[in-house]
């Protein structure tokens, strides 16, 4: 046989066989997706709106109910059962909010669900871009179901998924103390969440998704999630996500598990359980009602009247090695493209919801011992000689001699504004950073207000925050599909070139464009950097 018939005859073959496997994949590759969708542990039914070009999964279980012996403990994942057809046309129940007295209709521990939208004609091997929501809420409130995906989705110059997923908050997702850490897991929200992503990984593909191109997005609490989660296992991201967004990221008090402040929340809350005198407090807390814990954690609150939130993300070592300004200091966080940014005013209005009066300082009598008392409420270990360093950053004179002013600027600063300079300055040294500050002196630039432009402009919105609103939503959604965020009607959105965050974006109605970070902001943003390791941040 010659050589040449040879290799005829075997690119005849191999011919033959790439279009018999063609045949057979081929229609199954395109297949559209539809309102069914079959995992391996249950088949989900869903819906389509026409209205909307969207095709709804709500409900769909990610892991095991965190139940009984799985309180406090890494979440199960996919589900040990199968589960059967599925009415996925429903959310399903969300998560217990530690200011529940009682566990109301629609609120369970068994709460590991998680939302899928999808463009209404998606077919399999699309390969969609996917956008992965976490909410806000102070680690200790919220849900997915104030996440509506229309404006978002319709806004998106490509098609692309959007995804959100509910995960355990305060008593039941971040109660720390040496008995969780030796029989159980720190940190069950954020593992919650991460188990959530590797879902996404596992699964997206079989809604017409593409494992590669995720994003993961949050505001406040959210956006501390994210952040939290460049950071987690000493910056590796598991390949779980190609980049980050954050809107007012959270820098919250981070406590070593074991330290005093935390391990008295876990005796405290055990004896609002009543487990307090059990020999094996955690073995009686797992065999406690829901009722019994909920309630416990309410009574939790009640106790510390000068704490907004008790319950945070914990240094624990191993999902978390350090907190975030150190890590990002050292360049220990996953070197993805990143979009974070805050709002002007996000210290406004919190004290005024403090119930101890002594750190409330929209009070009539606040002094400066109120504001310190309120600061001291959310960072317990700061210190009186640091507060005097930063009246000296913040003189009553710049906020009209107003406590209340002057207090919320502190906060809102050292919370919120200086974190997202924090993270996209650290960032841009590696990769593409954006940033942005939102301003609306219509409808308020207060903690969320930019939520606004995503899931439910004001019916008072004018033609001017309309427009804004539809630039911002462009800007999000071209920065998951594209890597950059693009909008049909405005300026180029620069990326960070400096460790202070700088230059933003400035999204203001009739006004977006780039600003510099202004050089008082940055040396204020600067005292909170050096006294992190101090407040534990």
């Amino acid at each position: 046989m010659s050589p040449h018939f040879h290799t005829s005859f075997i690119l005849f073959l191999s011919s033959f066989i790439f279009a018999s496997l063609g045949s057979v994949l081929g229609p199954e590759r395109s297949k559209l997706i539809g309102t069914r969708v079959t995992l391996d542990y249950g088949i989900f039914n869903g819906f389509t709106n026409a209205l909307t070009d969207i095709t709804y999964f709500r409900g769909v279980r990610y892991a095991d109910a965190p139940i009984g012996n799985l309180r406090w403990r890494a979440p199960v994942s996919p589900p040990t059962k199968h589960l059967g057809e599925v009415n996925a046309t429903q959310f399903g129940d969300t998560c217990i909010e530690t200011t529940q007295a009682t566990v109301t209709e629609g609120t369970s521990e068994d709460c590991l669900f998680g939302n899928v939208y999808i463009p209404m004609n998606t077919r399999v091997g699309d390969d969609l871009p996917v956008m992965v929501w976490f909410h806000g809420g102070g680690f200790e409130a919220g849900n997915t179901h104030t996440a509506p995906p229309e404006l978002i989705m319709q806004s998106s110059s490509k098609p692309l998924i959007f995804v959100s997923f509910e995960y355990r908050l305060g008593q039941f997702g971040f109660l720390g103390g040496t008995e969780i850490s030796e029989d159980g897991v720190l940190n069950a929200g954020l593992l919650d969440q991460r188990t959530a992503l590797k879902w996404v990984q596992n699964y997206i593909h079989l809604f017409g998704g593409d494992k590669s191109q995720v994003t993961i997005w949050g505001e406040s609490a959210g956006a501390g999630s994210t952040m939290f989660h460049l950071m987690a296992n000493g910056g590796d991201n598991q390949g779980l996500f190609r980049a980050a967004m954050g809107d007012s990221p959270s820098l919250s008090f981070m406590p070593l598990f074991n330290q005093s402040y935390d391990q008295d929340i876990f005796d405290q809350f055990g004896t609002f359980a009543g487990c307090g005198n059990d020999t094996n407090a955690l073995s009686c807390l797992r065999s406690a009602s829901s009722e019994t814990l909920t309630r416990a954690g309410s009574q939790l609150i009640l106790s510390r009247p000068a704490t907004l939130y008790m319950f945070a993300p914990i240094l624990d070592g191993t999902l978390m090695q350090q907190r975030p300004v150190e890590a990002f200091n050292s360049g220990k966080f996953a070197q993805v493209p990143v979009l974070f940014g805050s709002n002007t005013n996000e210290g406004a209005i919190w004290s005024s919801s403090i119930a101890d009066p002594n750190a409330n300082t929209s009070m009539p009598n606040a002094t400066e011992a109120t504001v310190f008392n309120f600061l001291h409420g959310q960072y317990a270990s700061f210190t009186q000689d640091s507060y005097q360093r930063a009246l000296e950053a913040y003189p009553l004179a710049d906020y009209e001699n107003s406590f209340s002013l002057q207090g919320q600027q502190m906060y809102g600063e050292a919370r919120y504004i200086c974190t997202s300079g924090l993270v996209s300055g650290s960032a841009s040294k590696f990769q593409k950073a954006y940033r942005f500050h939102y301003n609306n002196p219509h409808l308020g630039a207060n903690h969320g207000a930019e939520l606004d432009a995503f899931f439910s402009p004001p019916t008072d919105s004018n033609a001017e925050d309309l427009s804004l609103f539809e630039t911002m939503r462009e800007f999000w959604t071209s920065f998951v599909t594209t890597g950059v965020p693009t909008a049909k009607k405005s300026v180029t959105w620069k990326p960070v070139t400096d460790n202070s965050g700088s230059p933003r974006m400035l999204l203001q109605p009739g006004n977006v464009g780039m600003e510099p970070f202004d050089d008082n902001l940055a040396a204020r943003c600067s005292l909170w950097r050096d006294l992190s390791v101090e407040m534990q941040t």
